[in-house]
């Protein structure tokens, strides 16, 4: 009788209700279809707000909650702990925002303007090395007004502050968790955001299920999520082939991509969905070496760096040149380093060396994370060897380390020159030029430009209307290019791979390049 019964319930689909009584639907098939599991090689660095300026936003941005926040496809902050947000004043220094009421922590405890005041203002405090303190250089003080309201004074105009306040860095914790003078150290995360880290074992995985407390913009499509953490792309590509994993993000090949889109046999249950990416990746020169220190070798290695042949041979179609700090799809976008060295020419750069007195080859080491962006860190690094060696001009060892092992040798100086990513905070211009600037940045390697910190940045950040400020992001580009302390390289595309049976990948990835695990969603097998 029971069997007849859900035979007549999954025929004529009546309801849901009925179907879960099924077989088909209930035991252990349950937990399978309300779990998704991800791979990434992309593994937060820190677990803690305060310390985050990096990939680790990730996985903040899916338990944590912001004022406000990017949903998929918005190009502007929407409200999500906050239940409104604006400027009260024309000159762009105050911001206030109105809390939704009744929020909560995961954990039971209340979440206030009081917890937010605290969770900004502990970012200060903390100033942790590499941190997000950078992005809060024009806040001046927070203030509150009974349990919703939170009033920010800035120092001075900004008009980027909803953006910032946007970003993961700006989580708001609760004060019974989050020590207000240090990091927390218990490898424990509280929020009150989509989701609740119930496990998390270093360099393997973080569990995530649904947060109950929840109250914000997010529309979970799942109950829970697992994010495996690789440091092989094949390995990672293979997991999801074997159904191991649900779908992948971050760490891809250009290699892996192209087997994706020709819908080889063994790709057939599998697809991909492209985004256009706003990520970048570039080289830094530490001003404090010997040799990078000259602006002379600076100059010399922009001028043969042959992105093209980088980006042919390496990213073969997944990825294109980039000769401005800017990306393309961002305002203020400019070709500043075409512009002013062209196509690579050796015998320029060996004029540039002869004329300041420096001997050839000049001796250097570059560095870069073996697994913060996917295997194809190795082959792109030992082809800017080769270009460079090949000059005659330079001798060039590379050196790849863990991201942790990586950031603590870049920051204690040891590369005269590193290859770094950025997946930007928001999408604007200001974030792709002031992160790198000044003497506290993402970095952690001082960019003294006085014309931008001083003159370009903070005019931008009177207006606005975001699109009147390209003419300040344009300067900002030519000095970048003629002091070239950083060098762009090229451009990204943003994939999610995933089984066909899994649905969402199209609006999982928002405005800051991170996935919203919430968008994800296992497709009926009936």
């Amino acid at each position: 009788m029971f069997y007849r019964t859900c035979l007549q319930a999954a025929a004529a689909l009546a309801s849901i209700s009925l179907l879960a009584g099924c077989s088909l639907f209930s035991g252990e098939s349950t937990e399978r279809e309300q779990k998704i599991t991800v791979g990434t090689m992309s593994e937060p660095t820190t677990l803690d707000p305060a310390a985050a300026w990096d990939g680790s936003w990730e996985l903040l941005s899916n338990v944590f909650q912001t004022l406000v926040s990017f949903p998929s496809g918005s190009a502007a902050p929407q409200p999500d702990a906050a239940e409104s947000c604006r400027f009260t004043d024309a000159g762009n220094k105050l911001f206030e925002c109105e809390l939704k009421p009744d929020l909560a922590f995961s954990n039971g405890d209340k979440l206030d303007a009081a917890a937010v005041k605290y969770s900004i203002e502990r970012i200060q405090k903390i100033d942790a090395k590499g941190g997000p303190n950078g992005l809060l250089g024009s806040l001046g003080s927070v203030q509150t007004a009974g349990d919703r309201i939170v009033k920010f004074s800035l120092k001075t105009p900004d008009a980027t502050f909803p953006f910032i306040l946007a970003t993961p860095a700006m989580s708001i914790v609760p004060p019974n968790e989050y020590p207000a003078d240090k990091l927390r150290e218990d490898g424990g995360l509280t929020g009150s955001g989509p989701y609740v880290l119930s496990s998390y074992k270093k360099g393997d995985r973080a569990e995530l299920t649904k947060n109950s407390k929840y109250v914000g913009f997010a529309k979970l499509k799942n109950e829970a999520v697992d994010i495996r953490y690789f440091q092989d792309s094949d390995v990672m590509v293979g997991a999801l082939k074997k159904k191991e994993i649900d779908a992948i993000y971050r760490g891809l090949t250009a290699a892996e991509v192209i087997k994706f889109q020709s819908k080889q046999p063994e790709y057939d249950s599998l697809q991909l969905v492209e985004t256009v990416g706003a990520d970048i990746r570039y080289l830094v020169f530490n001003s404090k070496d010997p040799m990078a220190g000259k602006l002379a070798v600076r100059r010399a290695i922009a001028q043969v760096v042959d992105r093209g042949a980088l980006v042919a041979k390496v990213y073969q179609g997944t990825a294109e040149p980039l000769y401005s700090m800017v990306p393309k799809g961002i305002f203020g976008h400019t070709t500043e380093f075409f512009d002013r060295y062209g196509e690579p020419d050796v015998d320029k750069a060996r004029a540039i060396l002869k004329n300041a007195g420096i001997t050839t080859p000049v001796p250097m080491k570059f560095g870069y994370s073996s697994d913060r962006y996917g295997s194809a860190s190795k082959p792109e690094f030992e082809e800017l060897k080769r270009q460079l060696d090949a000059s005659g001009l330079f001798k060039i060892t590379v050196e790849g380390r863990p991201e942790k092992d990586f950031q603590k040798a870049y920051k204690a100086g040891e590369y005269p020159a590193f290859g770094r990513g950025w997946f930007p905070d928001f999408p604007d211009p200001d974030n792709f030029v002031a992160p790198f600037v000044g003497e506290k940045n993402a970095l952690s390697m001082p960019y003294q430009s006085p014309e931008i910190t001083d003159q370009l940045l903070p005019a931008s950040r009177r207006q606005s209307d975001r699109g009147a400020v390209t003419k300040q992001f344009e300067r900002a580009q030519e000095i970048i290019g003629d002091d070239v302390r950083l060098l762009p390289l090229w451009q990204g595309k943003m994939y999610v791979a995933s089984s066909e049976e899994i649905g969402g990948g199209e609006l999982a990835i928002n405005p800051q390049t991170f996935m919203q695990m919430w968008q994800l969603y296992r497709k009926a097998s009936w």
